[in-house]
């Protein structure tokens, strides 16, 4: 029973600051404690330590805050290789980092999906830890005085920019192009873009390299061209250089024209998913699962769990290039794939092409819509396969791919908190949920993907 007697802790009020005993862990890294029993979400912060934190929203039951000073570290942070705003989980041994995951998974399902004893199996370790991404997206912007960094946002600031020379979670490579850019824009005097009156030039620096090709590729979004982009691209050591104009005040690396300066437009990479390898090109704005390796695992896992006979026809939804449907053409009898993003489409059917698949078709459309001409058209799928963005699936396209009636789906995310839910829907509709095998595609970081097995029980 609740003392009527016990004074409640005044909300606290925006950069006000606290002192915090962090106590666990929330999804998304931010570390969770009390001052006065009022909590506070603590980006930066790890169990264990003992901080004084700057308030920046305050609600009525939380607040959310940064780490100001380090009072008392836990016994469980380490010094990270090398501070990165994109790298917050460095201050975590590796097998921390592990079990943290394993532990979000298993309670999104249990409190955001209503399962009891959920079947989660042991979550996969990254083959490396450090320097594995295959795309990586820089920000340019200023420091305090006036010099031209390109780099990563400093955590929680949009108007912060850390500059970068060394990439924990890129190759050499990488940063070799990436350096050589910003040394280049500096000589030039060509100024970094500033969002808050849209004066400037650089915005963003992406840089993708196929791990297994050895191609690299750099591509600079500016806001518009004046600059000497030939001459630029003759110092980046890059296989090929684009640059991509985007007028207005986003923050997005997309949306704009992309002209090819040097090197082709596409980057090609190879996967090898069940014991085959396959090859895909991929257009400059396209989605590719940004840690080869682990992409070859979470794909080789869904094909596992698909459970195919070769007498089977696949809808693959959100198929993207094409990736995880061409890995299934290889054992189902048809696969179809269905995607919103034209470019990706036309890359998903270069791709089957080039790996010499004829028994994969894909088309452009959105999943809510689609979905139902598909269905009329093509009939129906022995198994649904979804990769879905972050936000996961909505109730509508639940409801869609429930229509197609296929007794296997192969969900696969990148988001435990609405994987959950979904997979609750879909158990409500009669399926089961039979397995759920956690990855870790973002090692130092607190990104977790999951590949999901629901089947109608027989």
């Amino acid at each position: 029973m609740t003392d009527p007697t016990a004074v409640r802790r005044p909300r606290p009020r925006r950069d006000e600051e606290l002192e915090v005993t962090v106590e666990s862990l929330a999804y998304g890294g931010a570390g969770v404690g009390r001052s006065d029993g009022f909590v506070v979400f603590v980006r930066g912060a790890v169990p264990g330590d003992r901080v004084r934190a700057r308030v920046g929203k305050s609600k009525r039951s939380y607040a959310e805050a940064t780490v100001v000073e380090l009072l008392e570290a836990s016994p469980d942070r380490i010094e990270p290789e090398i501070p990165h705003g994109g790298a917050p989980w460095q201050v975590l041994p590796y097998e921390r980092q592990l079990e943290e995951k394993q532990k979000q998974v298993v309670e999104a399902f249990e409190r955001l999906g209503g399962f009891d004893g959920p079947p989660i199996e042991p979550i996969v370790p990254a083959v490396e830890q450090l320097r594995y991404r295959n795309k990586v997206e820089y920000s340019f912007g200023e420091d305090e005085s006036g010099r031209l960094v390109l780099g990563s946002h400093r955590a929680g600031r949009w108007d912060v920019i850390d500059e970068l020379t060394t990439d924990v979670l890129a190759s050499d490579r990488v940063d070799e192009v990436r350096n050589a850019i910003a040394e280049w824009c500096r000589e030039q005097g060509v100024p970094a873009y500033d969002r808050r009156d849209g004066s400037g030039v650089l915005r963003n620096l992406v840089v993708r390299e196929g791990r297994r090709t050895g191609e690299i590729q750099a591509r600079l979004v500016t806001r518009r061209p004046e600059i000497a982009v030939e001459e630029l691209a003759a110092t980046v050591p890059a296989d090929s250089f684009l640059v991509t104009n985007i007028e207005g005040l986003g923050e997005t690396t997309s949306g704009g024209t992309t002209t090819k300066v040097k090197g082709d437009k596409k980057l090609f990479e190879e996967l090898e998913v069940a014991g085959t390898k396959l090859r895909f090109g991929i257009s400059p704005e396209a989605f590719f699962q940004t840690n080869t390796e682990m992409a070859e695992r979470i794909y080789s896992t869904a094909v596992d769990l698909a459970g195919l006979s070769g007498r089977e026809r696949v809808f693959d939804l959100y198929c993207g290039i094409g990736t995880i449907g061409i890995a299934l053409s290889l054992e189902a009898r048809e696969v179809v794939g269905v995607e919103i993003v034209e470019e990706a489409v036309v890359d998903a059917i270069a791709n089957a092409e080039l790996n010499g698949i004829d028994n994969a078709r894909f088309y452009a459309g959105d999943i809510r819509t689609a979905m139902r001409p598909l269905i009329e058209e093509e009939g129906s799928a022995d198994v649904v396969v979804v990769d879905p963005p972050r936000a996961g699936l909505s109730q509508k396209v639940v409801r869609r791919v429930l229509e197609v009636g296929a007794p296997t789906v192969v969900y696969v995310s990148c988001n435990p908190t609405t994987l959950a839910p979904n997979a609750r829907q879909f158990v409500e509709a009669g399926y089961e949920l039979a397995t759920v095998q956690p990855i870790d595609m973002f090692p130092q970081t607190p990104h977790i993907e999951s590949v999901a097995l629901l089947r109608k029980p027989a």
